[in-house]
């Protein structure tokens, strides 16, 4: 069976630091395409970072540039997001989703991904 599974979310304070992991289950990681997404209450799910299979390319919201930092560990199969600088804004469910996609882009779009995790909570509260 096919699985990724979301690790690392918790509460932190804001200015504070985590780190997510997605870790392949039942597949190798390195064929797919793997994004991070997040929803909040009350809000529609958003890409947050995207990283290509190679992981040569990768792509991030604005909202997070220059924060966050997505990475893959093929040999670990397990894509990480370094979350820096948290703002309460960040608070939500953060999923990880893969997409065997043909071309080596960071490309995912969220009605495109084919696997996703169940999700890791983030809050950023003091």
């Amino acid at each position: 069976q096919l699985q990724l599974v979301e690790s690392g979310g918790g509460l932190v304070q804001p200015g504070g630091s985590l780190r997510l992991s997605c870790a392949g289950s039942g597949f190798t990681l390195n064929y797919y395409t793997i994004g991070w997404f997040r929803q909040a209450p009350g809000k529609e799910r958003e890409g947050v970072s995207c990283i290509s299979k190679s992981g040569r390319s990768t792509d991030y919201a604005d909202s997070v540039k220059g924060r966050f930092t997505i990475s893959r560990d093929n040999a670990k199969n397990t894509v990480y997001l370094q979350m820096n600088s948290l703002k309460p804004e960040d608070t939500g469910t953060y999923y990880c989703a893969g997409e065997a996609w043909l071309v080596d882009v960071p490309k995912c779009p969220p009605s495109g991904m084919d696997y996703w995790g169940k999700g890791t909570l983030v809050t950023v509260s003091s």
